[in-house]
């Protein structure tokens, strides 16, 4: 995750980061969670594969035909928490399919509050009517990123294939807000949407939500299944880059927040604009980054959870080949902590054997060689460079010239 906002604005982060830095975990915001030097896990649990939708692009390929059968029930759910809420985790990230169609997530969301987790809600937002929002609040949700993959009902529909569902959509993130809990709204860019990018950001600014996040599409449950008629063309994946550095430097620290998810070499576009342009900034943003460390997170700061109890090093990595474990056979804090288990030992160190055009990049440990997701799926190598990366695109062109 690639924080603009906080990078372009962090004269201001800085001053705030450091006064958190000695405060127990659940004293720091959410926001600042990322720079503390704790290097427990937020946990991406995927409750459930079950969804009233059935979007193009799910990673969990998760739909209405999915029967449930392996979730963890919701004896293992609640020892789940306890073992994360022991473990001392920073934030738990309550996602689907859609969480609000297992029927015991009122039972589970106040269970973990009680046990002194910060919970944030990763919701479609069809479901979530004034009532909905209002016991999700009393749960202790602290923030409900919902997702819009369009500017308008065609587009948004289309891909989440569900009519009714961008209206109904909208309608639970203005549910939210008037509840009082922070919203967000998660754009993942596709070619079938990428023209939409700058309505998205108007869109948002409307509805008056406190945070905008593009994802990059990952080859990963039914994305794979688009992925190469999906992906974006460089020049497209430089134009949202550019639109939203510009509309996080517009903005400012105090407004709408801007992000991007996994594709970390986006922190080296960041750094280069900035230190041209502005650099007091770019040396705030290194301070930043010497707090919150670089390169992907996966399987270091981020942990992912199946609905059956898979462990992976993160919510897009869900395959057999980066399986960790499961918390039926061992607890999570075990599984967590163990040195010794493979594929944590491959993300911990994944710099250090990066091959193709990451291997002799002068940024490879500041953005850790992109995603290892992309790269596996692109080669069948772990160590492969990541294809979607402007720089290795750039070295291929140099060397057919």
């Amino acid at each position: 995750m690639i924080r603009f906002t906080h990078l372009l604005h962090g004269g201001g982060t800085v001053s705030r980061v450091y006064s958190h830095r000695t405060k127990p975990l659940r004293e720091v915001p959410g926001n600042l969670l990322a720079y503390t030097g704790v290097v427990r896990p937020v946990v991406f649990w995927n409750v459930t594969r079950r969804c009233n939708l059935s979007c193009r692009h799910c990673y969990l390929d998760a739909g209405p035909d999915q029967a449930g059968d392996d979730e963890l029930t919701t004896t293992e759910a609640r020892a789940l928490i306890d073992d994360l809420s022991d473990l001392g985790i920073p934030l738990l990230i309550v996602s689907g399919g859609e969480p609000l169609v297992r029927d015991d997530v009122w039972e589970l969301l106040p269970y973990a509050r009680k046990q002194g987790m910060a919970i944030a809600l990763s919701s479609n937002g069809t479901l979530i009517t004034p009532e909905i929002a209002r016991r999700l609040k009393e749960s202790g949700v602290e923030y409900v990123g919902i997702s819009l993959d369009g500017a308008d009902r065609e587009t948004h529909e289309y891909i989440r294939n569900a009519p009714g569902c961008f209206d109904a959509a909208l309608a639970g993130l203005s549910h939210c807000r008037d509840a009082g809990m922070k919203t967000g709204v998660r754009f993942t860019a596709t070619r079938e949407n990428v023209g939409d990018f700058e309505r998205m950001i108007r869109l948002s600014r409307d509805v008056r939500t406190d945070r905008f996040c593009v994802y990059w599409l990952v080859p990963a449950g039914r994305g794979r299944e688009i992925y190469e008629e999906g992906k974006l063309v460089p020049e497209d994946s430089r134009t949202i880059l550019d639109t939203l550095y510009r509309s996080a430097r517009e903005t400012g620290p105090n407004g709408m927040e801007f992000l991007s998810v996994d594709a970390p070499q986006d922190i080296v576009y960041l750094l280069e604009r900035l230190k041209s342009e502005d650099p007091e900034e770019y040396t705030h943003a290194l301070q930043l980054l010497d707090c919150q460390g670089t390169g992907c997170s996966a399987g270091f700061r981020v942990a992912s959870i199946d609905p059956a109890g898979n462990v992976y090093p993160c919510q897009f990595a869900q395959a057999d080949r980066f399986r960790i474990g499961n918390i039926r056979d061992r607890r999570f804090s075990t599984l967590w902590n163990d040195s010794s288990n493979p594929v944590l030992q491959e993300f911990r160190n994944k710099t250090d054997n990066l091959q193709g055009a990451c291997s002799e990049c002068s940024y490879r440990k500041i953005c850790g060689g992109g995603c290892r997701v992309r790269a596996w799926y692109a080669t069948g190598d772990f160590q492969a460079e990541d294809p979607f990366c402007d720089l290795v695109i750039r070295n291929h062109r140099d060397h057919q010239d």
